[in-house]
């Protein structure tokens, strides 16, 4: 099922993990109907603007994924309102995505992945599904060896 002109559900419920655990990562008629929204107002803006295939590395995750993969319970990824994107090993950098998106796009939230000052290990971003966007930009740190998120600059 085509998403968008550039996107297939296919690749946004694809999860090794999922396989690998025979853990159903099936989404609901309203989660894909989000991810349609998503689709057409975050990924193909910036597949459109950069020309080249965007590097999916985590889309939709089923409670059950998610809870396997100690996701946050509150996650974006179980609506499907939240992708992941990983350019690595193309000549597109994280932080041209991140800029793009930041710069050009409405958006719930973008966080820079850890990684350096000069590119995050990937991107997340996310589109809420009612229309309501927050605009909030984050920056994922490690802090006492757990996960926290402070205000990107």
């Amino acid at each position: 099922m085509q998403l968008s002109t550039n996107l297939t559900l296919a690749e946004v419920t694809r999860s090794e993990s999922a396989k690998r655990n025979g853990i159903s990562n099936e989404p609901t008629a309203e989660h894909i109907e989000n991810f349609k929204k998503l689709a057409n107002k975050i990924f193909q803006p910036i597949r459109s603007n950069f020309g080249v295939p965007i590097h999916i590395s985590s889309g939709y995750r089923s409670a059950a994924l998610n809870k396997f993969v100690k996701g946050s319970a509150t996650s974006q990824h179980c609506t499907g309102e939240a992708i992941d994107i990983d350019m690595d090993g193309t000549t597109i950098s994280n932080k041209q995505i991140f800029d793009f998106i930041k710069n050009h796009l409405k958006f719930d939230q973008l966080i820079w992945e850890f990684g350096t000052d000069k590119n995050p290990d990937w991107v997340h971003v996310s589109y809420e599904a009612n229309g309501d966007q927050r605009g909030q930009v984050l920056k994922a740190i490690k802090k006492s060896g757990k996960t926290a998120y402070v205000s990107y600059i």
